[in-house]
């Protein structure tokens, strides 16, 4: 089993940054892919970006897609996104999952279902 936690979350000006840190611990980081998602006040949680085992291999829900960037360093168990041009919409508890190495993960990133592993979560506030 791995526990998950985030942290870096915070307020921020439209346009802004932040970056979010996902901490790994309790087993090989490496042998697992791991996503962000995010849920907004009355909203479903929603994908945001996905990255594989090896970090080679990554994915964004099309609002994010050149303004968030998903990392990881394995050697310090953590994944990173960092979000830039941030808006009032980003607005969301952002969540960290992870499930086992799988050969489905390109196919199957976005799915709740597909994660064993979440985080508490970590509040990002963007004011217009």
């Amino acid at each position: 089993q791995v526990q998950l936690v985030e942290s870096g979350g915070g307020l921020v000006q439209a346009g802004g940054s932040l970056a979010l840190s996902c901490t790994a611990s309790g087993r090989t980081f490496s042998n697992y892919d791991v996503g962000w998602f995010r849920q907004a006040p009355g909203k479903e949680r929603e994908f945001v970006a996905g990255i594989r085992w090896s970090g080679r291999s990554t994915y964004y829900i099309d609002s994010v897609k050149g303004r968030f960037t998903i990392s990881r360093d394995n050697a310090k168990n953590t994944v990173y996104l960092q979000m830039n041009s941030l808006k009032p919409e980003d607005t969301a508890v952002y969540y960290c999952a992870a499930c086992v190495v799988a050969t489905y993960y390109s196919a199957t990133y976005s799915k709740i279902s597909t994660y064993d592993y979440w985080g508490q979560g970590t509040q990002v506030t963007v004011s217009s």
